[in-house]
């Protein structure tokens, strides 16, 4: 157990200290702590029960055709056995693109302090196209059609984490599609990988603890340079009431705060502020996170 705890953090420190960071794709900000699913399949299923999540983020508001993102995830998990559904929309001016993978996950108990080894794999297909009833000109260009017509891709996400009751270490190769290259997906801003450690540390003895999780995180993106992301989630009230913070090596932060009422219920807002090459000429982002959880 040693071997592979070493192995994964070594994995994770040599991808955080590989490159300098700067790029301009910011994720979906639920990733980092309320719903790790979205970003690594290894996660599905890691709690018993089933969880729904939904999200909705709207991009620079000042600007037509500013980027609208929905994403939507359902996972379940039973004994060592987690299955789940991630369903992914976003349009940014003309461009719709739409993802659906399914997911099997397998949680691998070790000894003592809630240690598990991880394993996840998605499939599914991923779909691109252009908004014809939004083109201002015309809309019967044969470059038009001839994007349209490209056939449906096949796509997956493929991830591993070590976790206890305190440690998360993890890594995971979202949209291997992109990351074989066997058919070039046009298209930028794509996450090529993710990794992360983080460690959660009770900060009183009381019956309802308060406990801060800080973590750091290092990911690819396709034509840019790699990301950065530093931070920490603070929770309270028995982890009912959290706030969130984190900072970006693209010199912008994510701010956030939620409730997990019992929880079952959760409701998270965050804002994002502008990569600093944007700041002169629009506004940051906002993102709503809702989730249900039937144990």
């Amino acid at each position: 157990m040693n071997t592979i705890k070493k192995i994964l953090i070594n994995l994770v420190l040599i991808t955080i200290m590989g490159t300098a960071a700067k790029a301009q794709l910011n994720p979906l900000s639920a990733q980092y702590f309320t719903n790790q699913y979205l970003i690594n399949p290894a996660f599905a299923g890691y709690t018993q029960g089933v969880k729904i999540n939904a999200a909705y983020r709207k991009l620079w508001n000042n600007v037509p055709g500013a980027p609208l993102t929905q994403n939507v995830t359902a996972d379940y998990g039973f004994q060592k056995v987690g299955i789940g559904l991630n369903v992914y929309n976003e349009k940014a001016g003309l461009l719709r693109q739409t993802r659906v993978v399914g997911s099997y996950a397998y949680h691998l108990p070790l000894s003592g302090d809630g240690q598990q080894l991880n394993f996840g794999v998605s499939l599914g297909f991923l779909n691109q196209r252009l908004e014809t009833a939004d083109i201002n000109g015309d809309p019967n260009d044969p470059s038009v059609g001839q994007y349209n017509d490209r056939k449906t891709y096949l796509d997956g996400d493929f991830g591993v984490a070590y976790t206890s009751n305190n440690l998360n270490i993890q890594a995971s190769i979202p949209n291997l599609k992109t990351f074989f290259k066997k058919d070039e997906i046009k298209m930028a801003d794509v996450a090529t990988f993710y990794s992360a450690i983080s460690y959660k540390i009770n900060l009183n003895a009381d019956e309802k603890p308060a406990q801060i999780e800080p973590k750091v995180a290092f990911r690819g993106v396709k034509n840019h340079s790699n990301i950065v992301d530093a931070g920490a989630q603070l929770g309270f009230a028995n982890q009912q009431v959290f706030l969130l913070g984190l900072y970006h090596s693209t010199k912008n932060a994510t701010f956030g705060v939620g409730m997990d009422y019992q929880n079952k219920y959760m409701i998270s807002g965050t804002y994002t502020t502008q990569t600093s090459a944007l700041t002169n000429y629009t506004n940051g982002s906002f993102e709503l996170d809702l989730r249900i959880s039937f144990k």
